[in-house]
């Protein structure tokens, strides 16, 4: 499909100069979920190149129970933590994956339920539940420091749709954590514990209060009748700035707000869903909001990482804010205001026709709005053209690197009714995939020149996040399923090694010793990977070339360079 010409047309001349500042590390680790404050999911380590991937081979493999989790490890002086099934935390031997302690916590009237990983900060580890706590945990033990119960409070009740997924972000004295609420009432929010005792020091709402500012926006609803605005995907920080950043999910209650009520002054907005929110971390106070998409009535969220650079614009250094929505659109914004700045389209949507250059405001194609008397193919699918599975940008390269499937969803009378607007949801296949009879592709998004950068069309689609690396490689897993390296400046494939199972968490590196590491987590369920493989094996099917699903099972695999010594 197409980009968006106002997308494409540069009026800005737009160079990256840098990632913002992060929290001080060792090149060697991996700190948290995005690696660094920025989120740029990108490694510094060098050892493995384009000359030297060759030689990359597995070093260790530990198998993990079987559950529905998105975990993506940390890793601190050689040291590995790891959050799994159920409800537990593993620290291991990075060089070895010998394990030097778990701690398991029974949750109290909750199965276990999705992670995507934990925060580490000074002497402790970081550790949302499953019944939504966040637990305090002693680095060198295990030991418990503390443990804090998230408090629920009116219109919200306690329920399974209610509950942790993110990673804490440790700002300071302060863990930050997001909350997940689907149709709970009165929405999501973010809480602030205090580091030392896990006391509750703040909390915002990410669902407009009524007679609060965004409270007009809900097209009357009362508050007991708002739900959604979950927040769960990781926040990034600007320390220079002192502002923390986050997605806001959309709600799935879109029937109450698909046709305007008749009162002056309210607006369908639905106010902070699909927004990025800038917070004071010292106190929960926003500060700024940008709305990327309003009144979603598709379930494209714009909830994921948002990621901070430093751009040259016009002659002047911007400090910027950066996010790729499940339409595979990304939005840069002033991280110091929220102005709007640009867009690129991947080019794999069918629901916007154009973007306000100044704005950034999103023209809807109204043929595609949920109507189960007037069928319509809409792209993506609700699951993304890219979801949670992360992005990584290289200040190296000046290029985002965006895991993208291509693949839609049809609205009509019959099918599956994720969302209340009346209309039921039945699989479509993306024209783009019917084509090359590939679902996958890996795009590069160019920040210089506003536009889409090379890309790669790849017949299992990635289900793992990108990494990019100072060493000049991308790396990132599909469904083959196989890990995969590819060059940082022309997608080339230049490695490729087979995995046990479906990889389904992000891919990190880390050094011990001058010996760098590739891990990534596979055989995990969960939402996305379980959405997409079945999607894959049906889609291949039709193309004649059934997928057999591997069955290595869930564990960590982990690569790493070898010597001549180790050579057989």
């Amino acid at each position: 499909m197409k980009a968006l010409r106002s997308a494409l047309l540069c009026a800005l001349c737009v160079e990256l100069v840098s990632l913002t500042p992060a929290m001080a590390q060792s090149p060697g680790d991996w700190l948290q979920w995005g690696r660094t404050y920025d989120g740029a999911n990108h490694s510094p380590l060098t050892s493995i190149d384009a000359g030297t991937v060759t030689d990359l081979a597995p070093a260790w493999r530990i198998p993990l129970d079987p559950g529905l989790s998105m975990p993506t490890p940390v890793v601190r002086d050689g040291v590995m933590y790891l959050h799994t099934i159920p409800d537990t935390l593993l620290a291991l031997d990075a060089s070895t994956g010998v394990e030097l302690w778990r701690h398991v916590h029974k949750p109290n009237g909750a199965a276990s339920t999705m992670k995507m990983g934990v925060g580490l900060a000074r002497d402790r580890v970081f550790v949302p539940t499953s019944d939504v706590h966040v637990l305090a945990l002693d680095t060198k033990t295990g030991a418990k420091v503390w443990d804090h119960a998230i408090e629920i409070r009116p219109p919200a009740e306690p329920g399974p749709t209610l509950g942790l997924r993110s990673a804490p972000l440790i700002v300071g004295d302060k863990v930050i954590q997001g909350v997940t609420t689907s149709f709970v009432a009165g929405g999501g929010f973010i809480v602030a514990l205090d580091i030392a005792s896990g006391r509750e020091l703040w909390r915002f709402n990410t669902i407009a209060r009524p007679g609060e500012t965004g409270g007009e926006t809900w097209n009357g609803l009362p508050l007991e009748k708002r739900s959604g605005g979950s927040v769960w995907h990781q926040g990034t920080y600007d320390p220079e700035l002192n502002l923390i950043y986050y997605g806001v999910a959309p709600t799935y209650d879109t029937g109450p707000l698909l046709h305007p009520s008749d009162q002056p002054g309210v607006t369908r907005d639905a106010l902070y869903t699909n927004s990025t929110i800038a917070l004071n971390p010292d106190t929960g106070k926003l500060v700024w909001s940008y709305q990327h998409m309003a009144n979603d009535q598709w379930d494209l969220d714009w909830v994921f990482e948002r990621q901070l650079a430093s751009l040259r614009i016009n002659g002047e250094n911007r400090r910027v804010v950066m996010t790729v929505g499940k339409m595979a659109i990304l939005d840069v914004l002033d991280a110091r205001s929220g102005e709007y700045l640009f867009s690129i389209d991947s080019g794999t949507q069918n629901i916007i026709t154009d973007i306000n250059p100044k704005t950034g405001a999103k023209t809807i194609n109204l043929e595609k709005l949920p109507d189960p008397n007037r069928p319509s193919v809409y792209c993506p699918s609700p699951s993304g053209a890219r979801s949670w599975p992360a992005t990584s940008v290289s200040g190296k390269t000046g290029l985002i690197y965006v895991p993208i499937t291509e693949w839609c969803m049809r609205f009509g009378p019959d099918g599956y009714r994720l969302l209340s607007s009346g209309a039921g949801l039945t699989p479509a296949d993306h024209p783009d995939a019917l084509k090359d009879r590939m679902m996958g592709r890996l795009q590069s998004l160019d920040l210089s020149g506003r536009s889409r950068g090379w890309s790669v069309d790849l017949a299992s689609p990635i289900s793992s996040s990108t990494l990019s690396t100072a060493g000049g490689l991308v790396f990132a897993g599909d469904l083959a399923p196989s890990l995969k390296a590819f060059d940082d400046a022309t997608g080339r494939t230049i490695w490729s090694a087979p995995l046990g199972d479906y990889p389904s968490s992000s891919v990190i590196s880390y050094a011990i010793n001058g010996q760098q590491f590739v891990a990534v987590v596979v055989g995990m369920k969960n939402n996305h990977i379980n959405d997409m493989s079945r999607r894959y094996a049906e889609f291949m099917k039709r193309q004649g070339a059934p997928v057999i699903a591997p069955t290595g099972g869930p564990a960590i695999e982990v690569f790493a360079l070898q010597t001549k010594e180790q050579t057989p």
